[in-house]
């Protein structure tokens, strides 16, 4: 048996990083992981995924050789390079983890940690003992009942990782960030990639022109997208697979090599001793938390996807500091969840922060919107990438910023910006009168604020 201060159950970016936060603020530190240090993101998926979606980027250059002035024969593309680039750029950051667990003193125990009271925890059949303990035990995918992956014909992310093959055909379920990231990746290899989608866009938790930018995309780039369409069942027939789906009344039968299911993440949270410890989960599974990330149990502590606040790294780091402090006694600063900056990595990038134009007006703002076209942009026409725009949603009688939406080249590096001013309650003046570099995309943001005043200057 040991004893820590603090325990954290899960290695991935919640829990290492809340594990180096408490460490730092002088607490006696383990975590316990079952799997790998860097959980999901840095194993199967938010690195893997973006070296991928690199070498679509270079794919897809190469065939814009016109454009650029040059020209070769017999180019050949080796997906099971990529793959293989993929893994080494996860194993890199992985070892990196390792350091920093080795630099900051954590002891990183391995094996699966069940609650068997409000202070120890279960390990191997060892028991450990702290004063506070913080659940990070992160999501899986989730599965359609009766249709579930078996890592063949039918895929989750994790499965389609693992492919050094890309498939010919491949029909993904599910039009949110992972799906589309998959089939701009495997369309780019040459995959015929049919999208479908329950709700009326892709992409359908953004602002509805977004959406619209990015079906125009797909289609231009020959991706089929099937919206406001229900999965009725799926078939495997050994090396191939048959998606039924029902569209405006009709049924229709879709034939591919694989699917992928990307429909969202369940959490983990079962086997974890919760119930027997008395902490509190919501019907779904989730785990209930307050503005500190507390439980019900005031020493247990949650923080990222097991939470069901928000499934992206990101929040799940941010939420790792404020529980850390939160244990320390420092005062926190409660996460606007809706003020989380989001992004997905495709071609043309999106990106967002805030509320969509229709939220704003739901929750009775009187709204004025300004957009700015990337075709204008000094920089994106150099690049040869010059498709979309930035959006801004702000509120009419202050000219507060409530939202930026973007589609466009490299918009996820721009995000960063707006999130501060957001943040910080800036207006549509402020934004307008911080001053760009020339020549840069994010000039488009500062000319999209001039719009929303009805002040365009290139426009």
């Amino acid at each position: 048996m040991a004893n820590y201060d603090t325990i954290v159950i899960g290695g991935g970016p919640g829990g290492y990083v809340a594990a180096i936060k408490a460490s730092q603020l002088g607490q006696k530190t383990a975590v316990i992981e079952a799997q790998h240090m860097g959980g999901i993101c840095l194993n199967w998926g938010c690195i893997p995924t973006k070296a991928l979606l690199r070498n679509a980027e270079v794919i897809n250059l190469l065939k814009e050789g016109k454009t650029f002035g040059f020209s070769f024969e017999n180019l050949t593309v080796d997906y099971g390079a990529a793959q293989k680039r993929s893994r080494q750029v996860s194993g890199r950051l992985v070892k990196g983890i390792d350091f920093l667990m080795k630099k900051n003193k954590i002891e990183v125990i391995q094996g699966f940690g069940k609650l068997i009271s409000s202070t120890q925890v279960e390990v191997n059949g060892e028991v450990h003992t702290a004063k506070n303990i913080i659940i990070a035990t992160g999501a899986r995918p989730r599965q359609i009942p009766g249709m579930e992956a078996n890592g063949t014909t039918l895929l989750n992310y994790h499965h389609a990782l693992e492919l050094t093959k890309v498939p010919t055909s491949l029909v993904v379920i599910g039009a949110g960030a992972i799906g589309m990231e998959f089939s701009h990746v495997f369309h780019s290899y040459g995959a015929t990639v049919t999208v479908v989608e329950m709700l009326p866009h892709a992409l359908p938790l953004e602002d509805v022109e977004i959406s619209e930018e990015v079906e125009r995309h797909l289609k231009k780039a020959g991706i089929a997208l099937k919206t406001s369409a229900k999965v009725e069942k799926v078939e495997s027939h050994g090396d191939s697979v048959t998606v039924t789906i029902s569209q405006n009344g009709q049924s229709e039968s879709l034939s591919a090599e694989k699917v992928l299911i990307s429909i969202g993440v369940a959490p983990n949270s079962n086997n974890l001793g919760l119930e027997a410890v008395g902490v509190q989960v919501d019907p779904r599974g989730y785990i209930m938390v307050n503005e500190q990330m507390q439980t019900n149990i005031p020493n247990i502590y949650a923080i990222g996807d097991v939470t069901g606040k928000l499934a992206l790294a990101h929040v799940a780091s941010a939420q790792a500091i404020i529980a850390a402090e939160a244990i320390a006694g420092h005062e926190t600063r409660a996460l606007n969840y809706v003020n989380m900056p989001r992004c997905t990595y495709i071609h043309p990038e999106v990106a967002s922060v805030g509320l969509t134009e229709a939220q704003a007006r739901a929750q009775g703002h009187e709204v004025k919107t300004g957009k700015f076209a990337f075709q204008a942009n000094g920089k994106a026409l150099g690049l040869a990438e010059n498709s979309g725009f930035v959006k801004i949603v702000a509120e009419a009688k202050y000219n507060e910023i409530l939202g930026v939406h973007m589609v466009g080249p490299h918009v996820t590096e721009m995000l960063a910006e707006t999130t501060a001013m957001i943040g910080l309650e800036s207006t549509l003046e402020e934004l307008a009168h911080t001053v760009h570099p020339h020549p840069t995309l994010s000039e488009v943001v500062m000319e999209a604020a001039h719009v929303a005043l009805g002040q365009a200057i290139h426009a």
